[in-house]
């Protein structure tokens, strides 16, 4: 199977006229986006605090997190934005795509819509 990849631009929330535009690895293993440590600082992005992050082969360590605004495909979202080395290919997680209703299409590799963002509520209990 393919790559996905497309472009997203993360943009400082205080002070929207500093972003920074990329191509990103779709990665569904990942749940937040990872952008290399340099381009968030050139935008003005600042650790908010850290998190444990468990990688692809077990190991758990320990990044850096701010949030930011996230734009691909002509929506926008907030989310937690990982501070990668300064040589990591940056990724989309799925927590970005499916707050904005988009989902991979594993047959043809390509992100697709999905009619509504899904929002799943508890069942209505009876008296």
């Amino acid at each position: 199977m393919g790559a996905t990849h497309v472009t997203v631009t993360i943009r400082n929330p205080a002070e929207p006229s500093k972003a920074w535009e990329a191509l990103f690895l779709v990665d569904t293993g990942a749940t937040d986006c990872l952008v290399p440590r340099p381009a968030l600082d050139a935008i003005g992005l600042r650790p908010k605090g850290q998190r444990v992050y468990e990688l692809a082969d077990g190991r758990e360590i320990q990044l850096d997190i701010t949030t930011a605004d996230i734009e691909f495909m002509g929506e926008i979202v907030g989310g937690t934005i990982i501070f990668g080395e300064p040589d990591a290919e940056p990724l989309l997680g799925v927590t970005a795509l499916a707050s904005v209703g988009v989902e991979v299409d594993p047959t043809n590799q390509r992100l697709k819509r999905l009619p509504a963002v899904r929002l799943k509520t508890a069942p209505a209990q009876t008296p």
